[in-house]
């Protein structure tokens, strides 16, 4: 998500304008380029500038006065012996992917009356539920195209939702849920701190036990934005979280280059060892002088959504902008961790503050950018692996909360990151989401929709 303040301007443009309905989304596709940028290191794609049918200005923020860095409170464990990584299936090699100029997307609706949903989920237990996250607090069930009157987990009590990019924020379940019946969720408590805690559900598998919570870690936050939310579990068996740079504008706290601090980083923990948990012993900074353990990867601003390609082990983070850009920043798999991914020495592919030069050394850039004529803030999606749409295979999903603007990235046989507009839908998509066949879902924030990505002909 972006600052409180493009929240209130976007709210009211909204208000304004009207929202889809019922009936579905309309999506108008523009044909954009999908030619890579050759001119920085790395292949890159920039999405090229289309005609839009609804565009949002640059998101712009007024920093406030800055603050001392908040680092969390709690001391960090230390590894005393090395973390087993579970054993894993060879990953398949994934189909190439399409000529990305030819792909077309519309929304189906599957669900309405959702009160803000943020993420999508599933169980992976052979239930086909879907699990839609609730800003206020409640994680509700859709399961047949039916969202259940009783939540899955209520805890509106506990979560401060008060600012835009405040609440329930991030939902993960354990590999092995059907043994364990764990969950684990990101939110911020009432006096706006992230929290990332384990439930159990209940003996009724439709219900949670909201009194089974056992808190992993909390961190300060020094402002109400930034909090980023995602959770997910990595094909290493690993919870991995996404945490903001703690707010406002411009990183005046400075957390994003700050190793000392969880804040604006990918955190990589294992729940299965110690208590609340231990760090894995092949984190990146383990041992470091002046790193907290915990770090997977550093220099993000506010990474809104996450995920990794359930084929090939890929990571790709959607990283919300300042004043002019939005990033994919992607990860292969394999990697050994402790990528920097420049927030705050740079904004996308370009130096920040704009016009300053900086210094790239050590940065990993990221593989595709749009500017704020085409959106405001990213969203992001995933790696479609179903089997309903064989045309999107290999493809990456994503979009713009502010423009409904929906891209498909891809490399092509050279390695080079391709991406083109295949849609436009007259909704806010807060979340992605793929259910346990690889299908994949967007949520409407404002309308409370869910709704399927498919392909068009």
């Amino acid at each position: 998500m972006r600052s409180s303040v493009w929240s209130a301007l976007c709210l009211i443009l909204c208000l304004s304008l009207g929202l889809a309905g019922c009936a579905g989304v309309a999506l108008t596709p523009e044909p954009s380029s999908a030619t890579p940028l050759p001119s920085l290191p790395g292949p890159t794609a920039t999405a090229e500038p289309a005609p839009a049918t609804a565009t949002s200005p640059a998101a712009t923020a007024t920093p406030l006065p800055t603050e001392p860095s908040l680092t969390p409170t709690e001391p960090s464990p230390t590894p005393t012996e090395p973390s087993p990584t579970p054993t894993e299936e060879p990953l398949p090699t994934p189909t190439p992917p399409r000529d990305l100029s030819a792909v077309r997307i519309d929304l189906q609706p599957v669900a309405s009356g959702l009160d803000q949903p943020v993420d999508i989920a599933n169980a992976a237990d052979g239930s086909g539920r879907l699990f839609i996250v609730e800003k206020p607090g409640r994680i509700r069930v859709v399961q047949d195209g039916e969202l259940s009157s009783v939540p899955f987990l209520d805890i509106t009590g506990r979560v401060g939702s008060e600012g835009s990019e405040q609440g329930l924020l991030g939902l993960a379940f354990h590999p092995d849920y059907v043994r364990n019946g764990f969950f684990f969720v990101n939110y911020t408590d009432r006096q706006g701190d992230t929290v990332i805690s384990r439930f159990v559900v209940g003996q009724d598998p439709a219900q949670a036990d909201p009194s089974s919570e056992v808190v992993i870690l909390t961190v300060d936050q020094p402002a109400a934005n930034h909090n980023g939310g995602q959770l997910a579990f990595g094909p290493d068996g690993f919870l991995y979280a996404g945490l903001g740079d703690g707010g406002r504008a411009g990183d005046p706290f400075g957390n994003g280059q700050n190793t000392q601090t969880l804040l604006g980083k990918m955190l990589r923990l294992d729940v299965d060892r110690g208590q609340p948990y231990t760090v894995p012993a092949s984190n990146p900074f383990v041992g470091s002088s002046g790193f907290r353990p915990e770090i997977w990867a550093t220099g993000l601003r506010n990474p809104w959504r996450f995920s990794f390609d359930r084929s090939t082990g890929g990571l790709y983070i959607a990283d919300v902008g300042q004043n002019e850009y939005e990033e994919i920043d992607y990860q292969p798999a394999g990697s050994p961790g402790g990528e920097n991914y420049g927030w705050s020495i740079m904004e996308g592919l370009h130096c920040y503050p704009a016009g300053e030069a900086c210094d790239r050394t050590g940065l990993t850039l990221p593989v595709a950018q749009y500017d704020h004529s085409q959106g405001c803030s990213v969203t992001g999606g995933y790696v479609y692996r179903g089997q309903q749409f064989p045309s999107l295979d290999g493809i990456y999903l994503f979009s713009d909360y502010c423009s409904g603007r929906i891209w498909a990235l891809a490399q092509d046989a050279q390695g080079e990151w391709r991406m083109a507009e295949v849609g436009q839908a007259n909704i806010e998509p807060s979340s992605f989401g793929e259910d346990e066949s690889g299908e994949l879902y967007v949520a409407d924030l404002q309308s409370g929709q869910l709704y399927q990505i498919v392909a068009l002909p």
